[in-house]
């Protein structure tokens, strides 16, 4: 759309943090967690140490023979020296291609071969614990951040090399590559380029804006996820102190809060609701926070109210953003105290004017509504440009230049975007999965987690996960879901057993699988 097209030069990855350090040397990167490439920095840098690092590591690659244009997987054990290593990597001109520490070793060597021999940079522990054998075969070089492994170069062997030039690329050249969720199979693998990226930059811009210069931004986004390279270049570029969080436990997170209050915090849905026990902690962890601001995945009514409930900030607002690895932000909406998530159900927002746009297609020849919700199609500049290896499989998405989202929902006469279901998600009987979730959780704050998915009968499955996994008050969930659908006897599973994608979404079809596998009459 033109206003994500002027001015658009690409991200520039690889001199990322070079720029914000020449801007802001001083920035200070705060993390929950060592560097497992230079422990010996410690957990509070600034942006001039990690620019020089990005430089080392980046010299590094290229002294273990990565060249411009190839392809170099990152897997390895979850920390911030993912991003990091993609940086270096852009730095040079090769393509980062990057693996969520939480695939399994089968999905991480499906996905090898389809990235064609790249360089894999792992770790020991991978190489023991999880990744198959044929990796070797699979990859032109193993790589190794830590430890050592017959075969695999260590990085740390290749310290003190010769600094090189950071490349100089077009924009329209691939700059990263993310997997999707793999919520419904094997991952795709998304190319995103320096002018996709950028064009994301603006959507999102404005709200890291909207808090002091000086105001610290706490992230926690998975570190392979294309919402990382927006969310954090936006913060360090402005000047903004940064905290990296690799996990997102109530207690560490409410110790490094206390210490370094957050303006603003950007995390996933979940992470939000896993927080919800600080907002009655004496330490009022929350207490400075401006902003909550969430992209991509569906947020809970509940979660938001008491999270705002969290902040003394005058005017705090909650940021939902709707949108898609592969698009980027595409609609957005703000929550207030005065006006909760409970104000317009499934409403996520509108287009940004001038940036993205949004259209309802419908399946029946209908008006798409709440009852005969249409497909959700989008137009944003930040599309990826192709799935590695499956471009077919991309064109099928596109309509003359709209991207189907996989989503189903409808539009109110006053513009608002309502999201009901995600296609492969939909129950015969309920107009909204997600709006029932909505519910019960606002009707029983000792759930953790509600899906509800198909029965083998026909009857929708409630799976619950309730705080310290104490036991379900029956009676407590009878009220609550008697004026509900029809809805099977619920199932109580523990929520670290439900099986999550690297942005701890829920795998509903896997989940599924396992229900059926473990029925009596399977």
């Amino acid at each position: 759309m033109f206003l994500q097209r002027i001015g658009n030069k690409g991200i520039g990855l690889g001199t990322l943090f070079e720029r914000a350090a020449a801007k802001h040397p001083a920035s200070p990167v705060i993390l929950d967690h060592d560097l497992d490439i230079a422990p010996q920095l410690g957990r509070r840098l600034t942006l001039t140490e990690v620019a020089e690092l990005v430089d080392d590591f980046a010299s590094r690659l290229w002294a273990a023979g990565v060249r411009t244009s190839d392809r170099v997987v990152i897997h390895k054990t979850n920390g911030f020296d993912i991003t990091l290593l993609a940086c270096a990597t852009a730095r040079i001109g090769a393509v980062p291609v990057l693996l969520s520490p939480k695939l399994d070793g089968a999905t991480v060597a499906e996905l090898l071969r389809r990235v064609d021999l790249p360089y894999l940079v792992t770790d020991q522990a991978k190489l023991e614990n999880d990744l198959p054998a044929e990796v070797f075969e699979l990859s032109r070089k193993l790589l190794l951040t830590t430890g050592t492994h017959e075969g695999a170069t260590e990085l740390a062997s290749l310290a003190g090399v010769r600094r090189v030039a950071p490349a100089q690329l077009s924009p329209d050249h691939p700059t990263l590559i993310t997997h999707t969720s793999g919520t419904t199979g094997v991952p795709k693998l998304a190319v995103h380029t320096g002018r996709t990226f950028q064009a994301r930059y603006r959507p999102q811009g404005t709200v890291a804006k909207l808090v002091g210069a000086n105001e610290p931004v706490a992230i926690h986004v998975s570190f392979v996820h294309s919402r990382m390279f927006t969310a954090m270049p936006i913060s360090i570029l402005q000047g903004h102190p940064l905290l990296i969080l690799a996990e997102d436990d109530p207690e560490s997170v409410a110790q490094l809060f206390t210490q370094v209050p957050p303006g603003l915090i950007e995390a996933h849905p979940n992470s939000f609701m896993r927080w919800e026990e600080l907002v009655d902690d004496p330490r009022a962890p929350l207490a400075r926070v401006k902003y909550f601001s969430s992209t991509f995945d569906a947020i809970h009514p509940r979660t938001v109210h008491s999270l705002l409930g969290a902040s003394r900030r005058k005017g705090a607002l909650f940021i939902q953003m709707y949108g898609q690895s592969e698009v980027g932000p595409i609609a957005g909406r703000t929550y207030s105290h005065k006006r909760g998530a409970e104000a317009e159900g499934r409403c996520v927002g509108s287009p940004f004017p001038g940036m993205t746009g949004v259209r309802v297609v419908s399946r029946d020849g209908n008006p798409p509504s709440k009852s005969s919700p249409g497909f959700i199609e989008v137009r944003s500049d930040g599309r990826i440009v192709t799935y590695l290896g499956e471009h077919e499989r991309w064109q099928k998405q596109v309509n003359d230049g709209w991207w189907r989202m996989g989503d189903v929902g409808y539009r109110t006469k006053w513009g608002c975007l309502h999201l009901l279901d995600r296609e492969v998600d939909e129950i015969p009987g309920i107009d909204s999965t997600l709006e029932v979730e909505d519910k019960l959780f606002g009707r029983m704050r000792e759930l953790t987690e509600v899906i509800i998915v198909p029965g083998p009968d026909g009857l929708p499955v409630p799976v619950v996960s309730t705080r310290d996994n104490k036991p379900l008050d029956t009676i407590a969930w009878r009220s609550a879901v008697a004026d509900l659908p029809p809805l099977a006897e619920p199932v109580l599973w523990r929520l670290e057993d439900l099986p999550q994608t690297a942005t701890t979404k829920i795998k509903r079809l896997e989940l599924i699988k396992q229900l059926r596998a473990q029925s009596p009459s399977a």
